[in-house]
């Protein structure tokens, strides 16, 4: 159901005690709680005194109900949250300690559980699925499958799974099944990238290798912005469903899909073969469903909120933009200047230079 909606003047993330708006349209009593935007489950949009989210960007206004009609806002109102948003002022130190013991005991799990061959079932999965067919080609889309399957259909119950076992709970089920498959599956593509049928060759073409190395890089960065939340990824804070809007969501709303089009696209070209093929038919079947099923999910938890961002973002980069219906801030680049693009940087650099060592260690597998 839409609404139509006035703003009042211009306002910070403080609340502040507006004016008494002027309504053009004959309105019911409207709510006066203050609701923050994260607890909305399909509710109505934005009401009378209800405020944007904690931090969303300075330039905000607040938002009224007036009655029946569409969901058009102005374009400078930041309706959902401001992604990629970190305050260090606001971190503790505990927490980071907490989130480190626990990633320390995650990786030993896993490494013990799934990663060892002599006593993790990670080798039995592979050689259960390759089993299947003699084809590598066959055993990437398999195990790309079954990631898929698996991540998505635990997605698809997060909020009954949630309602039942809890937000942490939910998460460790959540991460605890999805990690072991993902790296399953990648350490089975850097074994096998060079087997199957070679299809074209283009490693020797001038400055390819660049072009892909900065395609590469470049895709990087349009990571969603809740991996950013490394506390909330850890169970270390309670998990929550995000309604991001600023920085990378204003070039697509699906940048984890749009990134993984640009790897695959690269890695792809790059080698040249057919197990790649499978690779990136599986990897990007699997993100056009996690970006219809991500804008489903959207819809139900937060209702017509949501149908604000979607109308006014879109999934091809830079179409809204473009069309007019996305309006970039003038310091729009400021976005980007924050410590976890930062820490991307350096990490995707890092992880360049140690590609020896990821293959290494990947060989010793065995898988």
């Amino acid at each position: 159901m839409a609404s139509s909606i006035l703003l009042s003047n211009s306002f910070s993330c403080i609340s502040q005690i507006p004016g008494r708006p002027k309504f053009i349209f004959c309105t019911p009593k409207l709510n006066r709680t203050v609701t923050p935007i994260n607890s909305y489950s399909n509710i109505g949009f934005l009401k009378d005194t209800q405020l944007l989210p904690s931090n969303c960007l300075r330039k905000s206004r607040r938002v009224f109900v007036a009655g029946e009609s569409d969901t058009s806002v102005s374009k400078d109102v930041l309706v959902g949250e401001d992604s990629a948003n970190f305050d260090l002022a606001k971190q503790k130190i505990t927490s980071w300690i907490y989130f480190t013991g626990v990633l320390g005991v995650v990786l030993f799990i896993l490494d013990v559980a799934w990663l060892d061959n002599s006593t993790g079932f990670g080798k039995v999965f592979i050689d259960s699925v390759s089993s299947v067919s003699d084809s590598p080609e066959v055993a990437m889309f398999l195990l790309t499958l079954i990631f898929a399957v698996v991540h998505s259909g635990l997605a698809s119950l997060r909020d009954p799974g949630e309602k039942l076992i809890g937000e942490r709970a939910f998460r460790v089920l959540f991460a605890g099944t999805s990690l072991p498959l993902a790296v399953s599956t990648i350490v089975y593509f850097i074994n096998h990238r060079y087997d199957g049928a070679q299809l074209w060759q283009l490693q020797n073409v001038p400055v390819l290798h660049h072009l892909l190395w900065v395609t590469n890089f470049v895709s990087f960065f349009f990571l969603y912005p809740s991996t950013f939340n490394l506390l909330e990824v850890a169970a270390v804070d309670k998990p929550k469903m995000h309604l991001w809007e600023s920085g990378i969501m204003r070039i697509t709303r699906h940048p984890q899909l749009v990134g993984q089009v640009m790897w695959c696209v690269a890695h792809t070209i790059w080698i040249g073969n057919s197990v790649a093929v499978a690779a990136s038919v599986g990897l990007i079947g699997h993100h056009l469903f996690g970006a219809w099923n991500g804008d489903r999910r959207l819809a139900i938890r937060y209702g017509e909120a949501f149908e604000v961002v979607k109308s006014r973002t879109s999934i091809l980069p830079f179409a809204a933009i473009l069309d007019g219906r996305q309006k970039l801030p003038k310091d729009y680049y400021k976005e980007f200047i924050r410590l976890p693009y930062l820490t991307i940087t350096g990490l995707t650099l890092g992880a360049y230079f140690a590609h020896p060592l990821m293959q290494a260690a990947s060989f010793r597998l065995h898988w």
